[in-house]
């Protein structure tokens, strides 16, 4: 399945809302505003960090509400050595966060 990262873009600022998803992405807000505009650079090393939290997001909403997962995604995460996990996803921690994400879902 091929994901479209304009798609991927849009989803997690409807979801995470844009300050969330610019961190995690290295980016700041207006940057996301541009690639809403005129699209994602294919070439762009913020595409890697968009596809993790979006499967992350996806993962998360079936069993929670999208508020709950913006809340996780801010939260200190004591998996995740009490740093976020939008700051792991930022610093490239993406196993980590994925395996703190299904800890999450199962109550762990």
């Amino acid at each position: 399945m091929q994901l479209d990262p304009d798609d991927l873009l849009e989803s997690l600022i409807e979801k995470l809302g844009a300050k969330v998803t610019a961190f995690m992405v290295g980016r700041d807000v207006s940057t996301l505003s541009r690639w809403g505009s005129k699209g994602v650079p294919s070439n762009d090393d913020a595409l890697r960090p968009l596809l993790v939290a979006f499967q992350i997001v996806n993962m998360l909403e079936t069993v929670e509400a999208a508020p709950t997962i913006r809340a996780w995604f801010i939260g200190m995460n004591p998996q995740l050595d009490d740093e976020s996990p939008a700051e792991a996803v930022r610093e490239g921690r993406h196993r980590e966060v994925m395996a703190a994400a299904r800890a999450f879902m199962t109550g762990g």
